[in-house]
């Protein structure tokens, strides 16, 4: 499990744009893209220009060559204003990272330009959460083209994305649990068939898609056929865990600071006191900020182990994402408690952050899976039973 270093910023680095995209776009709109649950299309256009979407792209193809260091902090920004752009940017990097692997130039190229939205399609209804057990299946139509069939039950940016990385089952038996391929937006036999209304997370497209029928050139297969997990275990897993970890800690460290806001400037008319002025808040403030920062540590250790090709890497990766979920729940839950009724109203934004908080428990992997996950490198087992390989 690797991932590039950071190359050196130049002059002309995207990540210096975000703050003036997040001030013009993503802020004034993340109550909108939340009310309506609308996809943040202006969002994520706005990043597109500033060239924020081939931030991880190789330098090769034009992209601007950073590693996940920078991509997480990019991501802990956005989700600190918008957790739906947050997710919807999360899930384009993860999918790039496959592409730059083994994703033909031409598509790589674009991602790099800003002129290609892409995502991953992995959840299944058959298989729910277990991504690495699709039920889809791939067949052969011809000498070179497949046939994909299959129902998808969670596609971020579905029906928005200019491409998907598609799981299905092996084209030959017994090749391998997976196949990886990347699907057009525009393939005939692809669809999109529900609507997203959740409770949070509301803008980021979300939705069922279907393949019936879909036919994609052989040449579409990303990796062999039947190396999927391989390459999603080792390509895609790693920037997905660890990004998302960075998804929570934009959302808990935003909650801290709005709390810590609202205790300073909230007074009781009838004390004078400020909110802040009772130790038992203050110690509760100080508990939410502690996990906070200690998340924030795990998070810097993880990308070094990472960096450094460091022994417990894997196991690093595998921890993050559980902490993380687990810490933005407690440190939101406790952020709107200390606001108390305030918190309710969605001028703090508090009850926004509280609701997109609750995703990083149920994404896949769930918490509980990869709890199990972290036992089994512990324990010295397989990362999955061979029945599910």
């Amino acid at each position: 499990m690797t991932t590039s270093v950071d190359n050196a910023q130049t002059a002309t680095d995207p990540t210096d744009t975000l703050g003036t995209v997040i001030d013009d776009v993503i802020r004034p709109q993340a109550p909108i893209v939340d009310r309506d649950g609308a996809f943040p299309r202006a969002g994520v256009d706005a990043l597109a220009a500033a060239g924020l979407l081939g931030l991880a792209s190789s330098t090769e193809v034009g992209g601007a060559g950073h590693g996940m260091r920078a991509v997480a902090e990019v991501i802990e920004r956005l989700a600190a204003e918008c957790g739906s752009t947050a997710m919807v940017v999360l899930m384009h990097y993860a999918a790039t990272a496959v592409i730059e692997a083994h994703g033909p130039r031409d598509d790589r190229a674009a991602i790099a330009a800003g002129d290609h939205l892409t995502t991953l399609a992995f959840s299944e209804y058959g298989s729910r959460s277990h991504f690495w057990s699709p039920t889809g299946t791939a067949t052969a139509a011809d000498e070179d083209t497949v046939r994909l069939d299959a129902r998808k039950s969670w596609v971020t940016s579905a029906g928005e994305a200019n491409s998907y990385v598609w799981s299905s089952l092996p084209l030959t038996r017994d090749a391998g649990p997976m196949t990886l391929w990347l699907v057009p937006a525009d393939s005939a036999g692809l669809s999109v068939t529900g609507d997203f209304d959740g409770l949070g997370l509301r803008g980021n497209g979300s939705r069922p898609m279907t393949a019936d029928g879909l036919r994609v050139p052989s040449a579409a297969r990303m990796a062999a056929d039947g190396a999927g997990l391989d390459t999603a275990l080792g390509a895609v897993l790693p920037w997905f865990l660890v990004l998302n970890a960075a998804f929570c800690l934009g959302l808990a460290d935003s909650a801290v600071a709005e709390a810590g806001r609202h205790l300073t400037r909230t007074t009781l008319t009838h004390t004078g006191a400020a909110l802040r002025d009772a130790p038992v808040t203050r110690r509760d403030l100080a508990r939410l900020m502690i996990g906070t920062h200690a998340l924030r540590a795990f998070l810097g250790d993880t990308l070094t182990a990472l960096e450094t090709g460091r022994d417990d890497a894997m196991l690093r990766v595998l921890q993050v994402k559980a902490l993380a979920g687990e810490t933005v729940a407690d440190v939101t839950d406790g952020a709107m408690q200390l606001c108390g009724g305030s918190a309710f109203r969605k001028e703090l934004g508090l009850e926004r952050r509280f609701r997109d908080a609750r995703a990083a428990r149920v994404m896949a992997p769930t918490t509980d899976a990869l709890l199990d996950f972290v036992g089994r490198v512990a324990t010295g087992l397989p990362l999955l039973d061979e029945a599910n390989r």
